[in-house]
């Protein structure tokens, strides 16, 4: 991860690494990838974390003075304490998966039982090449996606993420996209849905695979995440996304995924599709 931080973020999150990284975000996950990287501090996080270098070298550790282990790729379980490596790899990605979809659920089922998880060899020319050839020839977000969206399917043993097709969930989903800088209650985005409140808890459950508390709460991150991208202060992300303040943002940052958003170089977005230079 490319961490650039004020003096009193570095002894808590990580070294200042070379070059920006860039951002792409799908319903239940994201990715940071890019080239460059420094030492992550052991820390823990609510998000499954997958982890790959452009080739085998990226490196883990699960205490500040136990060993490193090198891996081809690792998937780390939500709440893992773990340090990160990326000074020996040229290129790296770091994808985030909200445990309670049914890809999440899936990665903890297969190979999150004792710890991190390390990708074999095969599997990770199977999933890793694909997503940098991707980020490196491709040059778009979407193609990016796609191949992140592949791999973690691969990885899950082709765990299908939910799809909304119930017009009140469309209609739910839509107002909460929409209303990120407001409070979102339970009962006032089923009223959107017209349902009752215990209704729409379970329809909602049934049809995006995750409650809605959490849904909320990672849509607001991948709002900011976005403005971020896009040259917003942090502040105005915080707000626009509907935490108190900045502050607020980087506290539950830190719980979400390790990291407060101030500690992040972003690059400016790739491009739905097309070509784009990377740094």
């Amino acid at each position: 991860m490319d961490i650039e931080s004020t003096s009193q973020e570095r002894s808590a999150v990580g070294t200042v690494a070379s070059r920006p990284f860039h951002f792409v975000p799908w319903d239940g996950g994201c990715l940071f990838i890019g080239h460059g990287g420094g030492l992550v501090p052991v820390h823990a996080h609510y998000a499954i974390q997958i982890a790959f270098g452009s080739e085998p070298g990226i490196r883990f550790r699960t205490t500040e003075s136990g060993q490193w282990t090198e891996y081809a790729g690792a998937i780390i379980p939500s709440r893992q304490p773990h340090g990160m490596d990326v000074t020996r790899v040229p290129a790296n990605v770091v994808l985030f998966v909200e445990p309670e979809t049914r890809e999440g659920r899936a990665l903890t089922e297969r190979w999150l039982q004792r710890g991190i998880a390390s990708v074999p060899d095969a599997l990770f020319s199977e999933v890793a090449r694909p997503l940098f050839g991707a980020y490196l020839e491709a040059r778009s977000a979407t193609a990016v996606e796609h191949a992140a969206r592949q791999a973690v399917h691969v990885l899950t043993g082709g765990a299908e993420p939910a799809v909304v097709t119930d017009e009140r969930i469309v209609r739910a989903v839509a107002h909460i996209k929409a209303h990120l800088d407001a409070p979102l209650s339970l009962e006032a985005i089923a009223d959107v849905a017209c349902l009752s409140p215990s209704r729409f808890r379970h329809l909602f459950v049934e049809q995006t695979g995750v409650r809605l508390r959490p849904y909320v709460l990672w849509r607001r991150f991948l709002h900011v995440w976005e403005l971020l991208t896009a040259g917003e202060s942090l502040s105005r992300a915080a707000h626009a996304a509907g935490f108190a303040d900045a502050a607020h943002l980087s506290r539950t940052s830190r719980s979400m995924f390790g990291f407060p958003p101030s500690a992040m170089q972003m690059a400016a977005a790739l491009p739905r599709d097309g070509r784009a230079s990377i740094a």
